[in-house]
């Protein structure tokens, strides 16, 4: 990818990817919510040898300005050919119980505003015939479980979609890689308790690029998940409901 919008800029494992993108000379198209956070992330990658450069300040959750923003991407870097879709918000599983307004915001960002950009970026690369669409899933959405089961639902359907618009775009040339982390320490995650399955957003930024590189069509990262997963989703349900996950 030498060319890449990179949609939630600001996090934490955005960040680190486009910390790897600029040091390979790609140019870099931005984009958060946060102008001061966003200001730092594009200052710093032009520091590390990205070719170039722009950003924007957007709320992602505002669709009306997706096919602008898109546009603009195209413009600033001359075409793009990648993508790393990165923005999401982990919520409040006990506030979601008991509020939809709640459950509402957590589907809106993680699916709704996703599939919002990804409807419009899949047909720009479906008409190039070339392309990667990289987007950052969770091994949540593998099974629903009672501690995190609404962002789990929006993960599990963002996958759900993923393999639809893969399996459209194939004959096309584009690439569209879900990309599965587990638990990685990051802001959003400051609030639990840490173990060894945490991984830094480093070590999954690289499993990211690896997975693009290849153009591979799912990733855990890490690849102990796969194995996690597995296990997890071969529970007979009688069994699962009654365990406390």
């Amino acid at each position: 990818m030498k060319k890449v919008l990179v949609l939630g800029a600001t996090s934490a494992i955005a960040q680190a990817t486009v910390r790897l993108l600029a040091a390979r000379g790609a140019s870099l198209y931005l984009t958060g919510r946060n102008a001061a956070n966003l200001d730092a992330v594009t200052k710093d990658a032009a520091t590390r040898g990205a070719a170039k450069v722009e950003s924007q300040v957007v709320d992602l959750n505002d669709f009306d300005t997706h096919e602008a923003l898109v546009e603009a991407a195209y413009t600033a870097l001359d075409g793009l050919d990648g993508v790393v879709l990165a923005h999401g918000v982990l919520g409040d599983q006990a506030e979601a119980q008991r509020s939809w307004a709640a459950t509402e915001a957590v589907l809106r960002t993680n699916f709704l505003s996703a599939v919002s950009l990804l409807t419009v970026l899949a047909n720009r690369f479906e008409a190039q015939k070339a392309g990667t669409l990289v987007v950052i899933s969770s091994v949540a959405g593998d099974r629903g479980r009672q501690s995190n089961y609404v962002y789990g639902a929006s993960k599990g359907a963002l996958n759900v979609f993923l393999q639809g618009l893969r399996n459209r775009l194939t004959k096309s040339n584009v690439a569209v890689v879900t990309v599965k982390p587990g638990f990685v320490d990051t802001p959003m995650t400051a609030h639990l308790p840490k173990n060894k399955l945490f991984a830094s957003p480093e070590k999954v930024a690289r499993g990211l690029l690896s997975a693009a590189d290849s153009r591979k069509n799912e990733v855990y990262v890490p690849g102990i998940w796969a194995l996690i997963m597995l296990i997890i989703r071969t529970i007979p349900e009688t069994v699962f409901k009654r365990m406390k996950l």
